[in-house]
Order: structure tokens, then sequence, then C-alpha cells
């Protein structure tokens, strides 16, 4: 039996799947990249972060949804000046979020991939880590024997983007 919507066997009907590549590739590239460089265990909270900050980044990046293999060592440069820690890479995502978004709807047509960028922005805004204060004082208030330091809970973005921008420079 045949799902509704689709009947049509000639194309023209409805029920196609539409596959997000474009955001399964970024994705795969940023996975790729923080295992390259081998900074945490991929099944971390971490190792999440950065694979979504990074995915975000390149997705992001990449205008035309058409990126292809040979165009990522050409783009490690610009994905680097994105996640760089004085750019306000937050708000770059807000900003070209809502122009795709814009995009879609005028379009009419499915955007799955903006649905999959949309989902992981919402864990890195939504989700906190507990990490290391990275605007913490050097060799201030550390216990004597505390190798990691002062914690503080932060959102995942913070900690996820300067691990995809180590992760690009170990590559």
């Amino acid at each position: 039996m045949l799902h509704r919507g689709q009947e049509s066997t000639d194309g023209t009907g409805g029920g196609e799947l539409t596959v997000p590549m474009a955001w399964l590739y970024a994705e795969y590239i940023a996975d790729e990249l923080l295992r390259t460089g081998d900074l945490m265990p991929p099944t971390s909270f971490e190792f999440r972060a950065g694979r979504d900050a990074l995915a975000l980044t390149i997705y992001l990046a990449d205008s035309g949804d058409e990126l292809s293999g040979i165009r990522v060592v050409t783009q490690l440069d610009t994905w680097l000046s994105l996640t760089a820690y004085d750019q306000p890479w937050q708000d770059w995502v807000r900003e070209h979020m809502a122009r795709r978004t814009a995009e879609a709807t005028a379009s009419g047509a499915p955007a799955p991939d903006l649905e999959l960028a949309a989902a992981a922005w919402r864990w890195l805004e939504e989700t906190e880590l507990l990490a290391p204060d990275l605007d913490a004082v050097p060799g201030g208030g550390s216990v004597p024997g505390d190798d990691d330091g002062p914690k503080v809970w932060t959102p995942a973005w913070r900690l996820g983007l300067p691990l995809g921008h180590l992760a690009i420079h170990l590559f």
C-alpha cells in the first residue's frame, strides 16, 4: 500500500524524499576534522559541541550548498577565520540562519538541510556544559593539585567553537 502523497509513479506527485546532503556533508567534514585532531573522545558532549559548531560554520559558509570534496582544503582558511576567538561567530550564525530561513520560506521548497542546521544551532545555544573557564585569569584561584582549574557552565557553542578552530589548525 502506498502512503498518502506517494500515489504518483511519474515523479510529478508528492512524497519525494529530500536528502539533506549539504548538512550531512558539512557534519561529516567537521567530524573528520575533530577525529583527526584527536582532541576528545567522539562520544563526549564536548566532541558534539565541536562537531556541531564546525558543521554550522561549514554549512553556512557554503552559499550554494555545493560543497565538494576538492574545495574542502581551499575552505580551511575561511573556516579558520570564522571560528577565530575574536570573531562574532554567534552573530554571524544568527544572520546566516535568518537569511537561509527567509530564502527557504520564500521558495516554499523543503529545506531539510536547514532543519538539521537549526536543530544543531538550538542544541548549541540551549545546552550548557561544565567546562574550563576560558576567560579565567591564568594562575588565579585554582586549587593546588587541581589540573583542570576553574570550571563554569557555558553554552555548548562557546566550548565547541574553540575546539573546532583547534581541530582545523591540527588538520
